[in-house]
């Protein structure tokens, strides 16, 4: 019996990468997994859950669209009775350009999935938890949204603008039992990020200035989520917990 047997995870992002890795994590503990993704890759993640012995589906799902994001949370309830976690882990990466440069298209992306994909997915999952005796929420938000690096303008507003809605709906529904937290990952080895460490010259900027002098693996980033959405975090509130190697340390 897993910490999360009986329990019910809306996790959006499943296709690869922290989505998928955390997915696989909660299944292994027990949870009913839905997952809300437009990837057609989080069938496959479903696929390895269902083959492990677990429970999952998946609903596709563009996070930007607040009628897409309450159908998902809906799905969970009506297929698995009920919801009581959540990990909202959808997003995208912007190109990398200078901030001049940076183009009106560009920008309005990163924010309609980063940031209205958040606050949609949590707005449907706040309706439930609020009539149902509460729950748990994590947010992926990244160390750019507690610093900022060059060349990376709307990623960097977007991830800010999910810390503050992580800190708003904390303090605001705590004494509805909802507790709400998020993730700021560093470097991460996914397929969004291949383009990063695919190039030299970046690669070697990186390297130089991580402590630990390496990019996570996905699976490093699971063990806080679920810990985040299970009953050992039941005074942890509001918080935003960097998790980058000892990048911003220094």
């Amino acid at each position: 019996m897993g910490r999360f047997s009986s329990k019910r995870v809306v996790l959006t992002g499943g296709a690869t990468g922290i989505g998928r890795a955390t997915a696989l994590a909660f299944a292994r503990e027990g949870a009913a997994v839905m997952i809300g993704d437009i990837d057609d890759r989080a069938k496959q993640t479903v696929e390895i859950i269902i083959k492990s012995g677990g429970t999952a589906a998946f609903q596709r799902t563009d996070v930007s669209d607040p009628v897409q994001a309450t159908a998902l949370v809906q799905r969970c309830v009506d297929e698995f009775g009920g919801l009581d976690a959540a990990f909202n882990n959808a997003g995208v990466l912007p190109p990398t350009k200078a901030f001049h440069e940076m183009s009106q298209d560009d920008f309005n992306r990163v924010i309609e999935v980063d940031v209205k994909g958040v606050f949609n997915c949590m707005q449907a999952e706040l309706r439930h938890m609020l009539e149902h005796g509460g729950g748990a929420i994590v947010n992926t938000t990244s160390v750019a949204g507690v610093i900022a690096d060059p060349g990376m303008a709307p990623y960097v507003a977007a991830k800010h603008a999910v810390v503050g809605l992580t800190k708003a709906a904390g303090v605001e529904y705590a004494r509805n039992g909802i507790r709400v937290n998020a993730i700021a990952p560093g470097l991460v080895r996914t397929p969004m990020t291949d383009r990063w460490l695919t190039d030299e010259d970046f690669s070697k900027a990186f390297l130089a200035a991580s402590p630990i002098g390496r990019p996570a693996e996905p699976e490093e980033m699971t063990g806080l989520v679920l810990h985040l959405c299970s009953d050992e975090a039941t005074f942890t509130n509001a918080q935003v917990f960097v998790m980058d190697g000892g990048q911003t340390a220094h």
